[in-house]
Parts: C-alpha cells; sequence; structure tokens
C-alpha cells in the first residue's frame, strides 16, 4: 500500500524573513518536477550530526529563541507552565497543526469541539478526527511530561494518538512504517527497508536525547522524523507535537505554529526532503516561535498560580474521578471519602473538598484527562 502527502507549491509569503541560503533553496524546489533530481534517504545527513558539537541553530540564534520563550517560571517542575495554559494550548496548537494539513476548522469551530464537543457544520469526518486526535495527544504530552522522552514510547504513543481512526490500516497506528511510502510532488523517495527504518528511527531518538539545549532539541526533531518518514503518514504533525516535548518540559513557551501559512511549511519541509538543507526551516521556525511567543505573553501576567495541593495530588484525583465515573449505580461521595483514607490527616479534608469540585465541574471538554470516553460519562450523568 503506498500512502501519498501533498506538497504544496506557491509563492512563498513575503511576511517571513529569509536569509539568502533560504532564497537558494526556494529557487531550487520552485522548478519543475522534471527538473529536480530524483532523491533517497541521504543516512550521512543524520550520521553527520553531532549532538550538543554540530548545531542547525546558531548559539546567537538561541540567546534569543530563549528570551523569546522565557515564562518566569522555569524552575518550576517540568510542565508547569504547559499545565497552566493547557485550555488554551489545547485550541491553538490543535487548530494551527491541523490547518497545515488542509483542515479547514476555523479557530472558532475549534475551540467549539474542543469546549463543548460541538462538531462544525459542514466538515468532513476526517477533519473532526484530526482536530480531536491533536487535543489527545496534546494531554497525553502534559500528562505525561515529566517522565516523556525522545524514545519509542513517547514518540510512538504520540503518533498513535495523532493517527487514530486516520489511517487505512488501523496496524499501523503507532507502529514503525512496514511498506514503501511515496511523497507528491517531490522527486524525494523515503527509506523503504523496515529494519533500515527502526535502525534510523532509534538512531534520531539517541542523538535528540542526547542534545541538552531545548530549542536545538526541538528543531532537530522538526528536521529528522518527517525526514526519515518512520510511519505510514503522519510523520510532520508527530513531529511538531514531539518539537514541544522538550519546550514544554523547560517551562518555555510553546510552538503552536499559530499562522504558519500551510505553503511555507510545505515548501522548508521540502528543502529537508530534496536537499538535506535546513536553513528555509530553519527561518520558518523562528518565525513561528516568535508568532507563537506574541500570543503568550499576555499570558505571563494573567496566569494565576498552579494550587499545590492539587499538584501534589493530581494522579489521585485523575484515578478517583474516573474510578466514581465508571461505577454510575455508586454513591460518588462514599468512593470519595473511601479513597482518600490514604492521604494525610492534616489535607484529607481539603483533598476531598478539590475531588468533590473536580467531579462537580466534569464535562466533556475535560473527559480525555481521566481516560474517560463521552459514552461513560453520559451513562454516569443520567444515573445522577
Amino acid at each position: 500500500m503506498i500512502s501519498k502527502q501533498t506538497l504544496i507549491h506557491e509563492s512563498f509569503p513575503a511576511h517571513i524573513p529569509l536569509s539568502a541560503d533560504s532564497r537558494d533553496i526556494l529557487v531550487y524546489i520552485n522548478q519543475p518536477l522534471s527538473a529536480r533530481k530524483p532523491i533517497g534517504y541521504q543516512r550521512d545527513f543524520l550520521d553527520s550530526y553531532q549532538p550538543n558539537r554540530s548545531a542547525y541553530l546558531p548559539e546567537s540564534l538561541r540567546r534569543q529563541l530563549h528570551k523569546m520563550g522565557n515564562t518566569g517560571v522555569s524552575t518550576r517542575p517540568a510542565g508547569t507552565y504547559g499545565r497552566a495554559i493547557l485550555n488554551r494550548l489545547l485550541i491553538d496548537l490543535s487548530w494551527a497543526s491541523s490547518h497545515l494539513e488542509g483542515n479547514t476548522y476555523s479557530r472558532l469551530d475549534t475551540r467549539a469541539l474542543i469546549e463543548q464537543g460541538t462538531v462544525a457544520a459542514g466538515k468532513a469526518i476526517t477533519e473532526t478526527q484530526m482536530i480531536l486526535n491533536h487535543k489527545a495527544a496534546i494531554e497525553l504530552l502534559i500528562d505525561n511530561i515529566s517522565t516523556a522522552g525522545f524514545n519509542r514510547y513517547t514518540v510512538m504513543n504520540l503518533h498513535s494518538a495523532l493517527s487514530e481512526n486516520l489511517l487505512a490500516n488501523p496496524a499501523d497506528e503507532g507502529r514503525l512504517r512496514q511498506h514503501v511510502v511515496e511523497i507528491s510532488h517531490s522527486t524525494f523517495r523515503p527509506l523503504d527497508v523496515p529494519p533500515q527504518i527502526a535502525i534510523q528511527f532509534d538512531q534520531v531518538l539517541d542523538k535528540a536525547n542526547q542534545i541538552t539545549d531545548p530549542f536545538e532539541q526541538a528543531f532537530f526533531v522538526m528536521v529528522h522524523l518527517p525526514y526519515l518518514q518512520p510511519f505510514a503518514d503522519v510523520n510532520k504533525r508527530t513531529s511538531r507535537l514531539a518539537a514541544n516535548l522538550s519546550l514544554l518540559q523547560h517551562n518555555l513557551c510553546p510552538l503552536t505554529f499559530l499562522d504558519v501559512p500551510e505553503a511555507a511549511y510545505s515548501q522548508a519541509v521540502l528543502g529537508v526532503y530534496e536537499m538535506t538543507r535546513v536553513e528555509l526551516l530553519r527561518d520558518v521556525f523562528v518565525w513561528a516561535y516568535e508568532r507563537s511567543t506574541q500570543e503568550y505573553i499576555a499570558l505571563k501576567q494573567n496566569l494565576t498560580e498552579p494550587d499545590p495541593l492539587r499538584l501534589r495530588y493530581r494522579e489521585l484525583i485523575k484515578r478517583v474521578i474516573r474510578e466514581v465515573v465508571l461505577a454510575p449505580n455508586t454513591d460518588p461521595l462514599d468512593m470519595i471519602r473511601q479513597a482518600v483514607q490514604t492521604v494525610d490527616v492534616a489535607e484529607r479534608q481539603e483533598v476531598q473538598a478539590l475531588l468533590i469540585e473536580e467531579l462537580r465541574r466534569l464535562h466533556e471538554g475535560v473527559l480525555a484527562r481521566y481516560g474517560l470516553r463521552p459514552s461513560e460519562w453520559e451513562r454516569w450523568s443520567s444515573a445522577r
């Protein structure tokens, strides 16, 4: 089976500043296909990269990015900022990343779907699924931010969440590619031998893990995951969310891809595919990050301090709410009182109050947080 991914050739947006090297890339990839030479996966591209010695992002540029992305909570536990802005992040990143795949949901439509479960009229079911998959993947990332890393478990499960119900063969969800893929409108031919794909995939993850700077790490993943095409499809989406892993772990502003033109991103990726050149994608990355940080500057001043009690008992709260909903015929208060017996006596009443408040506020827009499905929540609501 052959999976095809479309790359759009349009004039590059004038409002994104480009280096001379990036313009050279555009000159080449904007030629007709017949004028561009066929090229396969170049192992030297990855082999030549030495973590913390090589750098796709120069040191001066990394300093600039750190300054832009500073949220003021860098010393807090990993994911503190991401959890504080989660509701906004779910909408922005789900909408913008889906838009880069041709999804026609508006930002307002996306908000209604994520917050209220309202499906936009006249949209293809695949578009709705794509948005909901992004929401699930972002929540998965935030929920596991303190333990996640560039390893098979994290990246494969991100892919599984993003590709759920969207692939021709459901067995390809979260699994390394077992067949040939082609990229339409490109002369690039990805690696097509499964054992070699697995070897290169592990090497990409190993090198990513060694990189100490979060921005270099994020950009490295955005370059090499799509270039390898380790999955049957949904590779670029996976790379965009994986790139945010390092940023969120360091409590930096996330990269949401807001207002990034689909054509600009596609051409930048094409430069990597056909030329193993990163300059155009780097220019798009820097512009996109600056645009993202502009959206979140105001939030830095308006964020409330996370509740330390809620943070400390976060896993307990998630588990108990799930257990309560899955037992619709049992008294919720009895279950909550029994659950808090494991909590320190000095904090027991407060944790019990937190659980009751969390249950009271439960709605379909937060079900994934507790691993619940809408049908399970509806069954519990009906029993109440």
